[in-house]
Formats: C-alpha cells, structure tokens, sequence
C-alpha cells in the first residue's frame, strides 16, 4: 500500500512573510478612520476560517462598534461545517454575527441576510459621534484575496443594480486604495468602505502560511508554484482524496510532486527549453511551472472537490 507523508517538509518562514509597505500603512489609517465607521464587516475564506484569518484585527479594528464575520466562498467546503465554525467563532471571539457567502452566487442567502443584519445592528447600537447622520458607513476588512471586492460588487448591483463597484482580480493585492467609499443603498443611505488585504506582519506557523498561499491570500511566485502545488498534493493525500490522478494524468497516487507534474506536462505537450549544463545548445524540460498552477488552479475553483483545510483546527465537542 502506497505510503504518504503525515507532515510536510519545513519551510523557510521567509518565503511566507509577504507584507508590502502598503499594507502597513493602509492599517494605519482604517485605525484613523474608524470614527467615521458604523460597523465592521471582516472577510475571510471559508476554507481557511482560523489560519487565514488575521489576528491583528482584534486589537486593531475590532472594538465596541457592531462586527459582522463574513466567511466567503462556501461553496468550496461542505456545508456540515458551517455550524461548528459558527460555534467556535462565538466562543473563542464573542462574535455572534457569522455568516456565510458565496459571492458568484446572486441567490446565496448569507448575501441577502448581509445588508439587513448589518443596518438592524447599526440601528441598534450606540453611534457616539455619528448619531444624527442620516447614512451609514460600513467598513469591510480582511486579508487579501478573499473576496471583499466581489462582495461589494454584489451587494451594489442586488441593491443599487448596478455593476463595477470595486476591481476584482484573481491575484492577491488588487485592492491599494484604502477607504474608497461606494454606496450600496439608497433606502436607507449606505455606503461600504472598501480596504486593502492586510496580513499579519510575520508568519510563525508553517502550515499557516501554506494554507494562505494555497488559498491565494499572498501571490503565488513569492513562495513558488510548485511548492504550494506539493503542499496540495500532501493535503490531497491526507484525506484520500484522489481525484489527481485522472487530472494529471497518473497511474496511480503519488507522494512525489515531480511525478505529479512531468505527467501532466507529458499529456500535453508542455515543455521549455532550458540550457543544457552537460552540453552546448538547449535542450526541452517538462514546464512544471505550468502544471503546478493548472493544478492550483483545480484546487481553488472547486474542481478538486470541496476541501476545508481548518478541519484539525476544530475543537470537538
């Protein structure tokens, strides 16, 4: 019987550490900001609900001002999940507000429960120095990639009917401007203050890191392609799930990333040529490159198979 890993090799944290001076910045004035702020809405991915969250925010942005929990893209994890997480959120930050959303979904119900939930719990809150102001100012807060601009989309065009409120792009740190302000709703006046992806400073955890970059949080050349593929290969392997196998054209599992790759690039067709160091001239290399981010690209759309890579992180009860 084929024998996997039960732990990934160790990573330098150096190539897990992506934290631009934008972002630091950036965090500094939503700390300014936040007087002109009703509420909170922080996004994260659902697969990644604890690791890929950032911690910082508790002791920077979060405070007595009503907070939402938005974990986005539900649609890759099992919905037997979403109650645990729930759970654990509210016992661990005494947030009670947690919803789930899949942004590409228009009839997805956490986005219908989103703008209500938000401007019931403004209007219940005390607003200090905002009290006579007829509008309401949301900010939305997150790491990067998660989705915060494709919320904001959504929740213009299903209350505003309209579209291309914020740009969206599949690789992380699209968002730089901090605090544009967009309005969502005319009914009551509402407005979302969109942010950049901030993560933490530092990255202790290993396997943190990797989750981020496998999620897409932090942009995939600083850790490298096929690194974060061979971490999805050991994830894959640890739940048996196999479904690899046929994608890159294997014969059967495998443990070595190698394998993985040169199978695919040899199906189709997929080589470069590199300087040869034993000869003069060039010879033509399987194009790994290629294949690890079609194979990242399997995992992050759901083709893989819905994989909710926090399970461990679970407390059982």
């Amino acid at each position: 019987m084929q024998q996997f890993r039960t732990k990934f090799q160790n990573v330098p944290k150096n190539v897990l550490t992506w934290f631009p001076g934008h972002m630091g910045r950036s965090l500094k004035v939503m700390q300014q900001k936040l007087k002109q702020v009703d509420c909170i809405i922080e996004v994260h991915d659902a697969r990644i609900p604890f690791s890929g969250r950032n911690e910082e925010f508790k002791y920077t942005i979060r405070g007595v001002k009503p907070h939402i929990m938005v974990f986005n893209k539900k649609d890759l994890i099992e919905n037997r999940h979403f109650r645990a997480i729930s759970r654990q959120i509210q016992q661990e930050d005494g947030l009670n507000d947690v919803l789930f959303t899949n942004c590409r979904d228009q009839k997805c119900e956490g986005i219908k429960r989103l703008l209500p939930l938000a401007t019931k719990l403004i209007s219940e809150s005390d607003r200090f120095n905002r009290s006579n102001e007829k509008d309401f100012n949301i900010m939305i807060i997150g790491v990067p990639n998660v989705g915060k601009s494709s919320l904001i989309n959504v929740l213009r065009n299903r209350h505003l009917k309209k579209t291309g409120a914020a740009a969206v792009g599949a690789v992380a740190g699209i968002t730089r401007s901090v605090l544009n302000k967009i309005k969502i709703s005319e009914t009551p006046k509402v407005y979302l203050l969109d942010t950049p992806g901030i993560l933490m400073p530092s990255i202790s955890d290993t396997e943190q890191g990797l989750k981020l970059a496998l999620c897409a949080c932090t942009q995939d050349h600083l850790v490298g392609d096929e690194l974060i593929a061979d971490y999805l290969l050991f994830r894959l392997n640890l739940v048996q799930n196999f479904d690899y196998v046929e994608l890159m054209n294997l014969e059967a599992p495998t443990d070595d990333i190698t394998e993985c790759l040169v199978a695919w690039c040899r199906k189709h067709e997929k080589y470069q040529k590199v300087r040869s160091a034993e000869k003069a001239g060039f010879v033509l290399r399987p194009n790994t490159k290629v294949a690890a981010q079609f194979m990242l690209k399997q995992f992050r759309t759901g083709v893989l198979g819905r994989i909710f890579l926090d399970e461990n992180l679970l407390v059982q009860s």
